[in-house]
C-alpha cells in the first residue's frame, strides 16, 4: 500500500514536470513566432511600401516617399559619363537658413562606419557623398535610408549622395529581407555597416572599378547649403565644437576675400582614444602618439603647415578660435581647410590614389587664395599611415596622377590668364 502511494506520487511529479517541459516549449515556440513577426514588421515599416499599419509613422512615410522619387529620377551623369550621381538620395531636417559650415565628406561601403563617431563629434550639418557598386549599390541605399529612420541624430543631421557606375542604377530596398531584416534600432544599422569594414583595402574594389575620389568631395559639397565648408575624408575626425568656435570667430571678424582657413592634420596609433582640444592633441605629440598626417608616406605633402610652429603657438582653454599665420602655398602641400562654398571645384579626372587634393589646392594658389591657419582646430586620422599597409597599385597610380597634374597645371595657366601665381 504504501509502495502504491510512493508510485503514484512520482506519476504526478513527473507529469507536472512533463507539462511544465511542454508549457515551456510551446512558449519559446511563441516566442520564435512573434520575434519572426515583428522582424517582418520592423522591415515592412523600413522597406515596405504604404501599409495601414505605417499610417502612424506619417513622417516616416514621406521620407520613404522622397526616397522613392530621388530613386525614379535614375540621376544624373558627371561630366564623364561614367558615373551616375543621385544627389539628395537622403535630406536631412536641417533648416539651410540656419547653415554657416557643413562638413562634407566621402566614403565607399566599407567606410561608412565611420559615421557614427563622426556624427557624435561633429554635432552639426554633414553632407555625405557615398560611392557604391555591384551589390553594394542595393547594400548602401538599404542602409543609408535605415540609418535615416532609426538613428535620430543622422536624420536630423546627415544629407546623402550616392554615386554609382553610370551602367548601375539603384532600387527601392523593398525586396531584400534576407539582408536586411534585423536592423532594430540605429546600433544594429552600424553593426551592419562594421561587418563590411574589411571588404575593401584603401582603393581597391571588385572589377578594378577607380574611387572617384574628386567627384565625391564636388557631389559633397554641391549638396551643403552654408556659406563656408570643410571637406574631409569619412576616416578623419575634426577637433571638438570647431563648428561653434569657428561660427564665433566670422561673426566677429571682417570677412576677407579669397582667404580660406587650414586645420592642421594629424594622425594618431589606432589604440588611442580621438583627442578633443590641442592641449590634449599636443600632449600626445610630445611623447609620439600623435604624428603629423602623410608623415612617413609624404612629409613634404604636409609640411608647409609649418607644425613646429603650430604645436609651440600656446593656446589656452579660454582663448578664441582665430587665425594664428598666414602661408604661402608650395608644391606639393595639400592641406585640408575650410573655405567659402564659391572656392574652385576638384579636378574630377583625379582618381584613386595621387595629386587629387594637391591639384585643389594649386588651382586656389594661382587663383589668388591665401592659406590662413587655425590656432587651435585640427583634424586627427585614425591610425598611423604606413607603407606596407597600401594597395599594390598605388605607385602605378601615383605616377599616372603626376602626368595628369603636370597637364592640370599647363591648363591653370589659361584658366588664369592674369595670374602670376604658378605651381
Amino acid at each position: 500500500m504504501h509502495l502504491s502511494k510512493k508510485c503514484s506520487a512520482f506519476r504526478v511529479v513527473l507529469s507536472a514536470l512533463l507539462l511544465v517541459a511542454l508549457l515551456q516549449l510551446l512558449y519559446l515556440s511563441f516566442l520564435s513566432k512573434f520575434h519572426g513577426k515583428q522582424q517582418r514588421y520592423r522591415y515592412s515599416e523600413l522597406f515596405g511600401g504604404s501599409r495601414p499599419e505605417n499610417v502612424e509613422h506619417p513622417e516616416r512615410n514621406s521620407r520613404k516617399e522622397r526616397l522613392r522619387y530621388s530613386l525614379s529620377t535614375g540621376g544624373i551623369f558627371d561630366n564623364s559619363g561614367q558615373y551616375r550621381v543621385y544627389k539628395n538620395l537622403i535630406k536631412s531636417e536641417q533648416n539651410p537658413a540656419n547653415n554657416v559650415l557643413t562638413l562634407a565628406t566621402h566614403a565607399s561601403i566599407n567606410n561608412l562606419h565611420h559615421l557614427e563617431a563622426l556624427v557624435e563629434r561633429w554635432q552639426n550639418p554633414l553632407s555625405v557623398a557615398i560611392f557604391a557598386h555591384g551589390q553594394d549599390v542595393k547594400f548602401g541605399t538599404a542602409l543609408v535610408y535605415a540609418l535615416s529612420v532609426l538613428c535620430p541624430q543622422v536624420q536630423a543631421l546627415v544629407d546623402f549622395h550616392l554615386v554609382c557606375l553610370s551602367g548601375e542604377t539603384a532600387s527601392f530596398p523593398e525586396q531584400d529581407h534576407q539582408h536586411f531584416a534585423g536592423l532594430d534600432d540605429c546600433a544594429a544599422v552600424f553593426s551592419r555597416l562594421d561587418s563590411h569594414r574589411d571588404k575593401y583595402k584603401n582603393y581597391v574594389i571588385s572589377g578594378n572599378i577607380s574611387y572617384p575620389n574628386n567627384l565625391l568631395r564636388n557631389v559633397a559639397r554641391g549638396g551643403a547649403e552654408s556659406s563656408y565648408i570643410l571637406v574631409m575624408d569619412m576616416d578623419m575626425m575634426p577637433s571638438a565644437d570647431l563648428h561653434r568656435d569657428f561660427l564665433a570667430m566670422v561673426e566677429r571678424r571682417e570677412p576677407v576675400p579669397n582667404q580660406v582657413f587650414v586645420l592642421p592634420a594629424f594622425e594618431i596609433r589606432h589604440a588611442r582614444k580621438i583627442p578633443a582640444t590641442k592641449a590634449e592633441l599636443v600632449q600626445l605629440y610630445q611623447v609620439g602618439e600623435v604624428r603629423p598626417f602623410y608623415e612617413e608616406l609624404c612629409t613634404r605633402c604636409q609640411a608647409p603647415t609649418n607644425y613646429s610652429r603650430w604645436v609651440n603657438g600656446h593656446v589656452r582653454g579660454s582663448d578664441a578660435l582665430e587665425v594664428a599665420y598666414t602661408l604661402t602655398w608650395t608644391d606639393p602641400w595639400e592641406p585640408f581647410y575650410i573655405g567659402p562654398r564659391g572656392v574652385p571645384l576638384y579636378d574630377e579626372s583625379f582618381k584613386q590614389y595621387g595629386f587629387n587634393r594637391i591639384s585643389q589646392a594649386c588651382e586656389l594658389h594661382v587663383a589668388g587664395y591665401r592659406f590662413s591657419v587655425l590656432n587651435s582646430a585640427f583634424l586627427v586620422h585614425r591610425g598611423f599611415k604606413i607603407q606596407g599597409e597600401f594597395h599594390a597599385k598605388k605607385d602605378e597610380e601615383n605616377k599616372r596622377n603626376r602626368l595628369l597634374f603636370r597637364s592640370f597645371k599647363e591648363a591653370l595657366k589659361s584658366k588664369y590668364p592674369s595670374s602670376s601665381r604658378r605651381c
